[in-house]
Order: structure tokens, then C-alpha cells, then sequence
């Protein structure tokens, strides 16, 4: 289980930035062979070899498909939680023989790898544990127990309600029985606390990295700052590598650039690994996505687990209900997340990404809609698109309008003072 591998410096508050006013949003090409960039630019092989040696050494693997489920009681399991989310268009036809065309392209993939044991992380996992988020989730999962060990989270959807915490702790203490019984285990309170601490620390480093976009000239770019993510919590040499990378993109000071990206606020599906064709055309159109709200980007680690709390099931069940799925009804705090967002990070815009058939996400962009335009201010980009890169074209030239309204209005604010 990891270790906290931070440089000393405390978490940064939101609206405080760490790092340098004027930086370069171009890294790659100066970044050393075996920098962070390079470390986390190998991330799949590097978490292949370290579950590969879990095994080994007589450790489950169990794969998760959300983050609802609290890595923290897998670990306290002595387990490795594994990210299995599919981001591979290669794997829908498959899936498509089983599930309806106009699904999810995330579920599709994750179904495709499935069935062709495409993927070794689902094929190392002892146990799924899986939840009760949007219903086609929930129909493959029935699909998937046929064959593959399962354990289906209920999640409460309405968070408010005075009984949804009380369920939803009954829900994790059920889940830490089931590990105990299905590893032949003990998860004591004081191995959930261990977790807890592991886990707070990676979502501390993680913060620390994303707030260097608060930078009027951020030092890397929306894609790097995606790609310091893992499939695998608690490894000890992400740790040093997210340490390291604080450390080296605090201390750039480049010139500024003549010619500023449009810094972008993208929200909305989360973006498994594979599937950022999105971001990377917003970026090479001449924006810079300063922050992503999505489960791949901030919303996961926006808080911490308490660690002192006298039941560490109770505070992990606050913490992760807390989380502004759009699942969730009344999902006010995905609102109230997005505007304590923009005005750390200061976006121009607001691109909001909506998978093919993600109905949920889908309606909820008419109110990111009226909060961009009507109360932040901003252009609002809505984008729906599958996994295919049939329609980046299309993409690029709304991309680049967007962009064009951005500066548009930017030059007429300097002449109008």
C-alpha cells in the first residue's frame, strides 16, 4: 500500500495559484526519459507489472467500474483495486453482438473486453465490484455476472433524503463483509484508516497537480495533466512521480506566450483511457483545458476521507455520496462544484462532453448550459459523440467557432477599455 511521497508543501486552497504566472503549456518535447511524464506516459505497462507482482505474491485483484466504490476497502483487503472502464472503440462491435447499438460507448467497450478477454486486468480480477449508477451499467452487469465473480454496489440516488446515508453505510458495510469472505480476511478499523491516510494522499498530490492550471500560463497542458492518472491507486512509485512532477512544473518560468490558449472548463462523461479524442482536439484547435470537472479529472478528488472520524466506514460513505454524479437527483452539487471551479480556474468557456446515449448526462446539459452562459458568463460548447472518429472533423470546426467567439469577445472587452 502506498506511502505519501509529498515535498512537504501543504495542499493548495482553491483560487490560490502555485505555480509560476508566466509558464509554457509545451512540455513534452523537454521532458527527460525518465521524468514523470515518460513514468505515467507507460502507465498501463507499469500497473500490468505491479498487479502481475500482486499475484505473485498471493494478493487479489478486484476490478472496479465507477468511483463510488471506495478503493479504501479493497485495499484495507489487502487487494488491488483496478479501474476496468473501457476506452477502445476496437471493443464495441463485440459488445454490440449482446448490447443494443445505442448504448453507452464506455459500457460497450468495457462489455467488448469482456468478451473477447481482451483485457488482463478483468482477467486477473478475483471479484467486480460494480454499482447501481445509470441502468445500462446495471443491465450489463447482469450480462457480465454470468460468467465473471460479481458484487453490485446499490447506490442511493436521491442524497438529500434523511435515509440515504444510512443506506448507503448498510451498502459499504455489506461490501467490506463480502471481501472478507470472498479473500478470507479480517478488515479491521484501523486497516480501513491505513487506506484511508493512502488515499488522501494520492488525491492531495493529484489536487496539488491540477492547481498548477489556476497558472495564467499553465505549465502542461489539459492531455498531461490527464495523463497523471492510474488504473491502480496506492503505488508507491506514482507517489514519487507525483511529487516530482509538482516539484518540476512548479519551478518552470518560461516567457509567455504571444499568443494565450483559450482556456477551457470541460465537464461532463468521464474519459477512460483511450478515449481523449475530445480533449486533444479542443487542444490542438488552440485551447487549453485549465480544468477537468469529469470522474477522470477533479470531482474525485475535490475532498478527502476524514481520518479521524470514530467509524472509517461512516466517513468513507460521506465522502464518496457526496460525489455530483448526474445519477444523482437532485445533483445540485454538480452545480455548485462547477461554480467554485470557475473561479479558480477562470475559463473562457465551458465544452461539456456527453457519451452517445448517456441520458443523464444528456439532460443535465441544459442546466450547465444556463449556469455557463447565464451566471458565469461564458460561451457553452455542447458536444455528444461516441468512441468513433468519424465525426472529429465535425468537432474541430465547432471547436474552433467556439474559440473564435472566445477571442471575439476578448477583443472587444480591450477596445471597449
Amino acid at each position: 500500500m502506498g506511502k505519501c511521497c509529498g515535498d512537504g508543501n501543504k495542499a493548495v486552497e482553491p483560487g490560490e495559484s502555485s505555480s509560476p504566472q508566466c509558464g509554457s503549456a509545451s512540455t513534452a518535447e523537454n521532458a527527460p526519459e525518465n521524468g514523470p511524464l515518460a513514468w505515467f506516459g507507460k502507465m498501463i505497462e507499469n500497473c500490468y507489472q505491479y498487479a502481475t507482482d500482486a499475484r505473485i505474491a498471493g494478493r487479489h485483484i478486484v476490478g472496479i467500474m465507477c468511483e463510488y466504490t471506495p478503493r479504501e476497502l479493497i485495499m484495507a483487503a489487502d487487494a488491488v483495486p483496478v479501474c476496468l472502464c473501457g476506452g477502445s472503440a476496437e471493443m464495441i462491435p463485440a459488445a454490440e453482438e449482446h448490447l443494443p447499438a445505442n448504448l453507452c460507448p464506455l459500457i460497450k467497450s468495457t462489455y467488448g473486453y469482456h468478451l473477447r478477454g481482451a483485457n488482463p486486468f478483468l482477467e486477473m480480477a478475483d471479484l467486480i465490484v460494480a454499482e447501481t449508477t445509470c441502468d445500462g451499467k446495471k443491465k450489463m452487469y447482469e450480462l457480465m455476472a454470468q460468467t465473471r465473480p460479481m458484487y453490485v454496489l446499490e447506490l442511493p440516488q436521491k442524497p438529500t433524503d434523511d435515509d440515504a446515508m444510512a443506506h448507503w453505510i448498510t451498502e459499504l458495510r455489506k461490501l467490506r463483509a463480502k471481501l472478507e469472505e470472498q479473500f478470507g480476511v479480517e478488515i479491521t478499523d484501523e486497516k480501513i484508516r491505513q487506506a484511508i491516510k493512502t488515499m488522501n494522499c494520492e488525491r492531495e498530490l493529484r489536487r496539488e497537480l491540477a492547481a498548477l492550471m489556476r497558472s495564467e500560463s499553465p505549465p502542461l497542458t489539459g492531455r498531461q495533466l490527464l495523463d497523471f492518472k492510474s488504473i491502480i491507486s496506492g503505488i508507491d512509485a506514482d507517489f514519487e512521480q507525483y511529487a516530482e512532477a509538482i516539484k518540476q512544473f512548479r519551478s518552470r518560468s518560461d516567457s509567455c506566450s504571444k499568443d494565450p490558449a483559450v482556456r477551457v472548463l470541460l465537464t461532463g462523461v468521464p474519459m477512460a483511457h483511450g478515449a481523449e479524442r475530445v480533449l486533444d482536439i479542443i487542444e490542438s484547435a488552440g485551447g487549453l483545458v485549465v480544468c477537468m470537472e469529469s470522474c477522470t479529472g477533479v470531482k474525485p478528488i475535490l475532498e478527502d476521507v476524514d481520518e479521524t472520524a470514530d467509524d472509517p466506514i461512516v466517513a468513507l460513505a460521506q465522502k464518496y455520496l457526496r460525489l455530483p454524479c448526474s445519477v444523482m437527483t437532485r445533483n445540485d452539487r454538480r452545480m455548485d462544484v462547477l461554480r467554485e471551479l470557475a473561479a479558480g480556474y477562470r475559463p473562457q468557456c465551458v465544452v461539456d462532453l456527453i457519451w452517445q446515449a448517456c441520458i443523464t448526462y444528456d439532460v443535465e446539459s441544459y442546466l450547465v448550459k444556463e449556469l455557463a452562459e447565464k451566471e458565469l458568463g461564458t460561451p457553452y460548447l455542447r458536444i455528444e459523440t461516441d468512441y468513433s472518429p468519424s465525426d472529429s472533423a465535425r468537432i474541430a470546426l465547432r471547436v474552433e467557432a467556439l474559440f473564435e467567439t472566445v477571442r471575439g469577445r476578448a477583443f472587444g472587452q480591450g477596445r471597449s477599455n
